[in-house]
């Protein structure tokens, strides 16, 4: 199993399990099959509202003796309504009460974005906090709080630009150690992974097979269908693989972490035995070609008329 390695020598699991989509009554059953099969990174988040049940599934598999706390890695991340420095470690305490933890190995900023804390999610431009009254640092305050406290082994973001990141990084005394972005072959995000690396930042790869289960209104019409990409497809057939596999071993090829999600047993055996599918030098010149600067997430839910974000600078 492919790790990362953190500044304290700490090693994450590459490969992990996502959660985001997975609905009440199956993400249990999913994180107990995915442990059960191998996995040892679970990927969750507040705003995810399955916390409990993951939770649940954690609790039962550590007194069944399947797996030791200090087995595996559990990621969550602060919700944009909780980025007040005081709100953080009550957001932090309430994750680890719903996933049944005494400490977290990684939690991160959700996005760069605050929203006023009795607004679970935004509908209307009054309902944001601008930057200027509640800047990321001041949050980042709160996440350094987590750790000095014991509550959180490390801290990063997710969905930050370098320009965040850039502020983050001048301005903390703990620096942040992951950004977890959109990354597949159609989004490589080369110049971001570059950037992380210089700063000795991980890159965790969400949406890695192209996130085609997500929300209608997060669609686009007409969006490329990465699983079906001539390209993939015949690597994968090359292999007697899946694409799916092919998209995951590319993943981490990179020396990324990625995260795909899934609820159905078959598909969570068949996404970890991807760790072991070696793809050549020609394999990923093939697959560096297919980028299409193409995000399947792109941010305009978070963009109002009259909102102090806009989605440039939201990606900054």
């Amino acid at each position: 199993m492919k790790t990362l390695k953190f500044r304290n020598n700490d090693e994450m699991p590459a490969f992990g399990l996502g959660t985001w989509k997975s609905a009440d009554g199956e993400v249990y059953n999913a994180v107990k099959t995915a442990i059960k099969s191998g996995y040892r990174h679970i990927d969750c988040a507040a705003a995810y509202g399955n916390e409990k049940e993951v939770g649940r599934a954690l609790n039962e598999l550590f007194e069944e003796g399947v797996v030791s706390r200090e087995d595996v890695w559990i990621t969550s991340k602060l919700w944009s309504n909780m980025h007040a420095k005081e709100d953080v470690l009550i957001a932090l305490k309430q994750t680890l009460s719903d996933l049944q933890l005494e400490y977290l190995d990684l939690y991160l900023i959700h996005w760069p974005i605050a929203q006023k804390k009795e607004i679970p999610f935004v509908s209307s431009v009054e309902h944001f906090i601008s930057l200027e009254e509640l800047p990321n640092e001041v949050t980042w305050e709160g996440m350094e709080n987590g750790v000095e406290l014991g509550l959180v082994k490390h801290i990063g973001v997710s969905n930050f630009g370098p320009k965040a990141l850039e502020q983050l990084i001048s301005n903390s005394k703990i620096k942040p150690e992951m950004n977890q972005i959109e990354a597949h072959p159609y989004y490589q995000q080369n110049d971001m992974v570059a950037f992380c690396k210089a700063y000795n930042i991980h890159v965790t790869a969400y949406a890695p097979l192209g996130s085609g289960d997500r929300a209608a209104k997060f669609k686009a019409e007409n969006e490329p269908k990465l699983l079906q990409d001539p390209v993939i497809l015949d690597i994968a057939a090359s292999k007697n693989v899946t694409a799916g596999q092919i998209l995951i071993s590319w993943a981490l090829h990179r020396e990324t972490s990625v995260i795909p999600k899934s609820v159905n047993p078959g598909r969570i055996a068949q996404n970890f035995e991807s760790q072991a599918i070696e793809l050549s030098e020609t394999d990923m010149n093939k697959i560096a070609a297919l980028d299409k600067n193409y995000r399947f997430l792109t941010g305009e839910h978070w963009v109002y008329e009259g909102s102090p974000y806009t989605l440039e600078s939201i990606w900054a």
